[in-house]
């Protein structure tokens, strides 16, 4: 199976570079195999019907990037796009029980157990042995302050207050998205 180009054995991705492809059998196929395996258990074992698709639209991704890119160079300048990148995190919504955590949020009850993803700036940085990693970061936190913030998530010290992250996209289900290819 071929996919082109792949933009992680390159540096970076130039602009105007042919776009990544995947063909649609090989989507198909690790879709179904989510659904076959991951998804089924979480019904089987946890009686969850929980979602199989997350959708964000362009205007949410590109402004959740572009306040990745201005804030951390505010707090590194030597941060670039090249060193900077989003890692998805897979998490879950609390049990409706629970929900008095989600007062402060749109998203609605009918989410309670469902799967979701968060995603977290993460920055490229050298350890003590030279070995370059993607660590977790925020460039904006009100608990931490100058290059703590930097390394702080990764190193598991404790970060408080708001970090910069993006969660919430359009779950399905419950929405139903009678568009979806997959």
């Amino acid at each position: 199976m071929k996919t082109t180009p792949d933009p992680l054995e390159t540096e970076t991705v130039k602009t105007g570079a042919a776009p990544h492809t995947m063909p649609c059998t090989f989507i198909k196929t690790l879709v179904d195999n989510y659904r076959k395996n991951q998804l089924m258990s979480v019904k089987n074992t946890l009686g969850i019907d929980d979602a199989h698709a997350i959708h964000f639209d362009l205007a949410t991704l590109k402004k959740f990037i572009s306040d990745i890119e201005s804030e951390a160079q505010k707090t590194d300048p030597d941060a670039t796009a090249e060193n900077l990148g989003i890692r998805f995190y897979y998490a879950a919504y609390p049990k409706a029980a629970d929900w008095d955590i989600m007062a402060n949020t749109l998203i609605g009850e009918e989410c309670a157990e469902k799967h979701t993803l968060v995603m977290v700036p993460t920055i490229k940085r050298d350890d003590e042995n030279g070995e370059s990693s993607c660590c977790d970061f925020s460039p904006v936190s009100s608990g931490s302050s100058g290059s703590d913030k930097i390394l702080a998530m990764a190193k598991g010290t404790a970060l408080t207050g708001d970090l910069i992250s993006q969660n919430h996209g359009t779950l399905s289900p419950p929405t139903t998205l009678t568009s979806e290819l997959f």
